[in-house]
């Protein structure tokens, strides 16, 4: 009886912890940058700009997914680049090649945001460096050379 009771005065005690409502403000409140000043939106524009690609389009949701998903803000820009030359050849707004190409996203920026998603949380390429993603990703010979390649030359001026 005694054990009964101090469990149920633990569950009781949070309860009563907890506010009854929550404002907007509390439960909407995200950080949100200002990527207009962030250099890297300019170098991911400026690199796609070169081979007029479509993905120029996108490039704060590249920067915003890379941020949210803690990816480095080159990985995938770099994809899509080798993937779809920068969503040139995107079929169902699927800039990655993703699931080989089958996936079909609502709008580049759903399949931006998805994949990153996946490259973050699955259980495939949770907790990877960047070299154990894209041979996870794609473990032909020579792809993740040709993604680094791409991610060292979208620089910072």
């Amino acid at each position: 009886m005694r054990r009964l009771l101090s469990g149920g005065l633990v569950v009781f005690a949070g309860m009563v912890s907890i506010p009854a409502e929550f404002s907007h403000q509390q439960v909407y409140a995200v950080p949100v940058r200002d990527y207009r000043t962030d250099p890297r939106l300019e170098s991911l524009r400026k690199f796609f700009q070169k081979s007029d690609c479509p993905a120029q389009k996108f490039s704060r949701a590249f920067l915003e997914a890379a941020d949210r998903y803690a990816l480095d803000w080159r990985l995938l820009p770099s994809i899509s680049f080798i993937e779809s030359t920068g969503g040139k050849a995107a079929v169902h707004n699927n800039l990655f090649g993703w699931d080989s190409g089958r996936a079909q996203f609502a709008s580049p920026t759903a399949g931006i945001h998805a994949v990153g998603y996946r490259l973050a949380h699955s259980e495939l390429y949770r907790n990877k460096d960047t070299d154990e993603i894209l041979a996870t990703y794609n473990p032909n010979e020579g792809y993740a050379a040709k993604v680094k390649q791409v991610m060292r030359s979208i620089a910072v001026e």
